[in-house]
C-alpha cells in the first residue's frame, strides 16, 4: 500500500508532561485507523499533529506529493451569521450540488431535521456539529482527520457515517484517522486500532474486538503487573466472543484463538442470581406503564404505550432524536416520585401544554435513581476531596459476593490512589461522570435510570462501568447512542417509532430495519414537496433540500458493495473452505518449527539461522493466507 503521510521521530512536551517521545508512524492508503488510549494521554493531540495543526518540539510530520487533508475538530469553528445551507455547500448553485449523490447522501444522513435557512449560530452545539461534519463530508479528501465524530449522534446518525466511511473511497484507496470512544464505530469502521500511552503508540491490527483480543495476549505476558486491567479485559473478551451483535466479521482464526483465550471466564452477568435478587429487593410489581398517550396541541409524541418494567429488568429505550424518549423517562421518573398508581395527566411531559392520557403504576419498594447528562449535581462538593465525598455516603458497598470500601470502588472505576485525595473541582469531565455514578449506585437504588451514561469516558473506563453494572442487582432502564455499551449492559431493548413503543428481539439492527422502514414511507409523501424547499422531512416549507435525494444516495451507496450469488458465491465459499484448511494446516507447521528451534542446540548458529528463515518465511505465508481470507470473507458478506 503506497504511504500517504507519517511521523518521523517526533517529539512533543508541555511544562508538566511529556507527552510523545520520539515517535514514528506511518499512514498507507486504504488504511482506517481509530486512536484509543486513557483520557489525557495524547489522543486528539496526536491528531492535531499528523493534520499539521501542531508542530511538534522535534522531528517531522511528512505527507506525499499534494494529497488533501480535511480535519474534523472537537469544537467546529462556523460564522454563527451564516446560513445551514451555505456553511455546507458554499456558494455552489443549486443544480449542482443537487446531482452530487454524496452530497445528497450526506445531507440526509446528517441535516434530515435542520432549516436549511436557519443561522448556525441559532443552532444548539450538537447540530452545529453535526453541520461541520456535513461541510466536511460533502468535499473530496485524501485523507479526513476526524476527532470524536460520533458525539451527539443518535444510533441511526452513527451507522449511517459508518457505512458512508467504509464507501467513500475505493478499496486500498484514501486515509482515515479518527479519535473515538465508541466501540461499535472502531469495529464497524476501522481496520487498524492505535493506542496511546506512556508517550508512545503501540499499533494494533484490526478493529476493536481485534484489540481487545491483542491486549489481552499482551497483559497475559505481564499478568503479575497488569493483573488487574487484564481480569476486566479478559471479561471484555468474553462479552466480544459470546454473541456481540456485529462482531461476524471476525476471521475464524481470531475467532478460534478467542474461544482458548475465554473458555474459563464466566458469563459477564449471572442473569438467573441477579433476577432473583432484584425480586427480593423489588417485589414483582415494578413499574407499569399504562395506555399513556402525550400529545403536545395538536401533535401527539406517544399514543397508547404499554411497558410493564420487572424486576432486574436491564432495558436498552431507542428511539430518533424528539421521538420521546426523555419524555417519557422523565414520567416515569415522576411517577416514582410519587409512588402508587399516578394518572399521567398529574405529572408534567417536559411542557405546560402537553396533553397526557393513561396512567403509571409503581411498587411500593421501588426507590428510583437517575444519572443524568448534567453534572451540576457534583457543584456543591467542588471543594471537598473524592475520598471525603465517597466516605459520607457509606462506608462499605456490596458488589457481587464482595463488600468493597469506598475506596476501592473507585480504584475498581479507574481511580489512582493519588486521585483519591484530589478536589472534585479538578477532576476532568470523565472522573466526574464516574464520581457522579458511584455516588448514585452508594444511595443504593433498586431501579436505576441512566441517560446517556457514557458522555466523556474513555473505552478503558467505559469498560470499568459496565463491569460495575454487571453486578449491581437491580432494574436498570438505558437510553444511550452508544450501541456497543447498550447492548453490553442490557438483555432487551424498546423502540419509540411512529408514536408507539416496540419490543425488539433483533435489537439494535432490528431498530434501524423498523426505522429505515418509517423513514421511507415518510419519504413517499414528502416526493411531492418541491426539491428546494427541504432539508428532511422535519423541516417547513422554504428550508432546503430533500430527504427523498438522499435516500438515494444512500441507495446509490448501498448497491456499491460487491455481491455474490449463486455459482459464484458457492465458488468463493468453497474456495475460503480450502483457505482455512490450509491456514490450519501451516499453523501447524510454525508451530512444529516452533518445537524445532525451542529444542536446537543454541550454540549452532548455523541450524539456528536455518530455522529462523523457515520460521520467518512460514509466518509471511500465514499472514498472506489471513489476507486473502479477509477479502474472501468481505465479498460473502457485501
Amino acid at each position: 500500500m503506497a504511504h500517504l503521510l507519517g511521523a518521523e521521530h517526533i517529539s512533543l512536551s508541555y511544562p508538566t508532561k511529556d507527552v510523545f517521545d520520539d515517535l514514528s508512524l506511518g499512514l498507507a492508503e486504504g488504511q482506517r485507523i481509530g486512536i484509543v488510549g486513557r483520557n489525557g494521554d495524547g489522543k486528539t493531540t496526536l491528531l492535531r499533529l499528523l493534520a499539521g495543526e501542531m508542530q511538534p518540539d522535534t522531528g517531522r510530520v511528512t505527507r506525499r506529493g499534494s494529497i488533501t487533508v480535511g480535519v474534523l475538530a472537537q469544537a467546529p469553528n462556523l460564522d454563527p451569521d451564516e446560513t445551514v445551507g451555505h456553511a455546507v455547500v458554499g456558494d455552489l448553485p443549486e443544480h449542482e450540488w443537487a446531482s452530487q449523490p454524496r452530497v445528497r447522501d450526506v445531507l440526509a444522513g446528517l441535516l434530515g431535521d435542520l432549516d436549511w435557512h436557519a443561522t448556525t449560530g441559532a443552532l444548539s452545539g450538537g447540530q452545529r456539529r453535526r453541520v461541520a461534519l456535513a461541510a466536511l463530508l460533502r468535499q473530496d479528501w485524501d485523507v479526513l482527520f476526524l476527532d470524536e465524530p460520533t458525539n451527539h449522534l443518535d444510533v441511526e446518525g452513527i451507522t449511517w457515517l459508518a457505512r458512508h466511511l467504509k464507501q467513500r473511497w475505493p478499496k486500498n484507496a484514501g486515509g482515515l484517522v479518527m479519535v473515538t470512544h465508541d466501540r461499535w464505530f472502531l469495529d464497524a469502521v476501522c481496520t487498524d486500532t492505535w493506542e496511546v500511552h506512556d508517550g508512545t503508540v503501540e499499533p494494533f491490527e484490526g478493529g476493536y474486538a481485534a484489540y481487545i483480543l491483542q491486549r489481552v495476549e499482551r497483559d497475559r505476558q505481564a499478568a503479575a503487573v497488569e493483573a488487574k486491567r487484564q481480569n476486566l479485559m479478559r471479561k471484555e473478551l468474553a462479552w466480544l466472543g459470546r454473541g456481540a451483535p456485529a462482531r461476524s466479521s471476525k476471521p475464524k482464526f481470531r475467532i478460534e484463538a478467542a474461544n482458548e483465550l475465554i473458555a474459563d471466564v464466566p458469563p459477564v452477568r449471572d442473569r438467573v442470581r441477579l433476577q432473583s435478587m432484584a425480586t427480593s429487593r423489588l417485589g414483582k410489581d415494578v413499574i407499569d406503564v399504562l395506555g399513556v398517550t402525550v400529545q403536545y396541541d395538536e401533535h401527539v409524541l406517544m399514543h397508547d404505550v404499554e411497558w410493564r418494567i420487572g424486576p432486574g429488568d436491564r432495558l436498552g429505550l431507542l428511539g430518533a432524536n424528539g421521538a420521546g424518549k426523555s419524555t417519557l423517562l422523565s414520567l416515569i421518573t415522576e411517577a416514582s416520585g410519587k409512588g402508587g398508581s399516578t394518572q399521567a395527566a398529574q405529572l408534567d411531559a417536559g411542557d405546560g401544554t402537553a396533553v397526557t392520557t393513561g396512567r403509571i403504576k409503581v411498587g411500593k419498594t421501588v426507590k428510583l435513581a437517575e444519572l443524568t447528562q448534567e453534572l451540576h449535581e457534583l457543584d456543591e462538593v467542588n471543594d471537598d476531596r473524592v475520598r471525603e465525598v465517597v466516605g459520607r455516603v457509606r462506608t462499605t458497598y456490596k458488589v457481587g459476593d464482595e463488600d468493597l470500601s469506598p475506596s476501592q470502588m473507585l480504584e475498581r472505576l479507574g481511580f489512582s490512589s493519588a486521585q483519591l485525595s484530589t478536589p472534585v473541582r479538578d477532576l476532568s469531565g470523565g472522573q466526574r461522570r464516574r464520581l457522579q455514578l458511584l455516588l448514585t449506585l452508594l444511595d443504593e437504588p433498586n431501579v436505576l435510570v441512566l441517560d446517556e451514561p457514557t458522555n466523556d469516558l474513555d473505552t478503558d473506563m467505559l469498560a470499568a462501568m459496565e463491569d460495575v453494572l454487571d453486578a449491581w442487582p437491580g432494574t436498570l432502564i438505558v437510553v444511550s447512542h452508544d450501541r456497543y455499551f447498550l447492548e453490553r449492559v442490557t438483555d432487551d431493548q424498546y423502540a419509540l417509532i411512529g408514536g408507539t413503543l416496540r419490543h425488539l428481539p433483533g435489537g439494535v439492527d432490528e431498530f434501524l430495519r423498523l426505522d429505515a422502514a418509517a423513514h421511507e414511507g415518510s419519504s413517499a409523501d414528502a416526493d411531492t414537496t418541491s426539491s428546494s424547499s427541504r432539508v428532511g422531512s422535519g423541516a417547513g416549507a422554504g428550508q432546503g433540500a430533500p430527504r427523498g435525494a438522499g435516500d438515494g444516495g444512500n441507495a446509490t451507496a448501498a448497491s456499491a458493495a460487491p455481491q455474490l450469488s449463486g455459482a459464484a458465491r458457492r465458488a468463493a465459499e468453497k474456495e475460503l473452505a480450502a483457505l482455512e484448511r490450509k491456514l490450519g494446516k501451516t499453523r501447524d507447521a510454525l508451530g512444529k518449527i516452533d518445537a524445532d528451534l525451542a529444542a536446537a542446540d543454541q550454540s549452532d548458529f548455523e541450524g539456528l539461522a536455518t530455522i529462523d528463515a523457515l520460521r520467518r518465511s512460514t509466518s509471511a505465508e500465514i499472514d498472506e493466507l489471513e489476507a486473502e481470507w479477509l477479502e474472501l470473507a468481505e465479498k460473502l458478506e457485501g
